[in-house]
């Protein structure tokens, strides 16, 4: 596997296990009623028509966007939301990066580094989210405004600043000096792509530890079915089948490698040979110690074990004597009654 500080921003990755990694651009969409006391359904064939046409039409680059890459789902009850809730939201997923190339080719004098490409890639994303953030869609008479953003497990910077700002003035003191981060969180990837063939369908951490090892030396692992609907459980599109997506909990020995693991996963998505799928997972860095909490709550058991036996030993002693100390004065009162 090639090094991967030097892997450019729109090339795809082989890993272990038939995995590929390939590159993609995602935005989340919003859309909010112009006039907010609408309550009329929005119409997702349609909401997806126009934006389609959009993006075909309005950019200085055409995009043609498959409709397996633009999700919308409608919120489950408008009578129910407030006044400034939106009527629906999903995500759209660019692909083709075909035109970088081409831009390429037209400026071979130019430099086109690694750094080079990841900033051609920046600017281009922030140009599109400046022209389709804010526009007005006409659907039937409706009108809608869309909002158009990069979500942060898709922007490696905006990660970056927020850990820096985080060990440098927000870790609570719980990383006891540790100044870096280490440890990846993924969630959305298929399990019976981390199992073992014919043994089961639940994922494998046997699996799990080989496929990520080709990024450096992991230092934990902790691979688990993930059912959380999060905000899905409001929304339409059928019931979370159990067991079908993992949350996969990886730390690295070094910072270096969990660097460069994160900056790759971030901005692609999973694909598995012979299937066409593409599983569009989120990652990000871990802020809640996730292997540190578990460590040190067994470490805080087995320390307060002897404290605790010994509260427990003087708690006894304490009563042994003052049981013994009540059966001297009856035996005693009881002789000055004798005599």
């Amino acid at each position: 596997m090639r090094p991967l500080d030097s892997l450019p921003p729109t090339e795809a990755l082989e890993i272990e296990n038939g995995l590929k990694l390939v590159p993609r651009m995602k935005l989340t969409l919003t859309i909010n009623p112009a006039t907010p006391s609408a309550t009329k359904p929005i119409d997702e064939w349609q909401l997806k028509r126009a934006l389609t046409d959009f993006l075909k039409t309005s950019l200085s680059v055409p995009i043609t966007v498959p409709e397996e890459d633009l999700e919308i789902r409608r919120f489950r009850d408008l009578k129910k939301r407030k006044r400034d809730d939106p009527v629906a939201h999903g995500n759209l997923f660019i692909r083709d990066f075909e035109f970088l190339h081409k831009t390429r080719r037209k400026n071979a004098d130019e430099e086109t580094d690694v750094n080079v490409l990841e900033k051609q890639l920046s600017d281009w994303k922030k140009y599109i989210v400046e022209k389709m953030d804010g526009i007005e869609l006409n659907l039937e008479g409706v009108k809608y405004k869309l909002s158009v953003a990069i979500p942060i497990s898709d922007d490696f910077e905006k990660m970056r600043k927020d850990w820096e700002e985080f060990y440098a003035f927000g870790n609570r003191g719980y990383s006891r000096g540790k100044q870096e981060p280490d440890t990846i969180v993924i969630k959305g990837v298929p399990s019976r792509w981390f199992a073992e063939p014919r043994v089961s369908s639940k994922p494998s951490m046997l699996v799990t530890h080989t496929v990520f090892s080709t990024f450096g030396k992991i230092r934990n692992l902790n691979v688990a079915e993930d059912d959380d609907p999060g905000k899905d459980a409001d929304e339409d599109g059928g019931d979370i089948i159990s067991g079908l997506h993992c949350k996969i909990v990886v730390q690295f020995e070094k910072y270096r490698e969990f660097y460069n693991t994160l900056k790759v996963l971030c901005g692609r998505s999973l694909q598995k040979q012979g299937s066409q799928l593409k599983a569009d997972y989120e990652v990000t860095w871990d802020k809640d110690g996730f292997f540190w909490d578990s460590r040190n709550q067994a470490e805080e058991k087995s320390n307060r074990m002897p404290l605790k036996t010994a509260r427990q030993y003087r708690s006894e002693t304490s009563r042994h004597e003052v049981y013994s100390s009540q059966l001297a004065a009856d035996h005693s009162r009881r002789k000055r009654f004798k005599e």
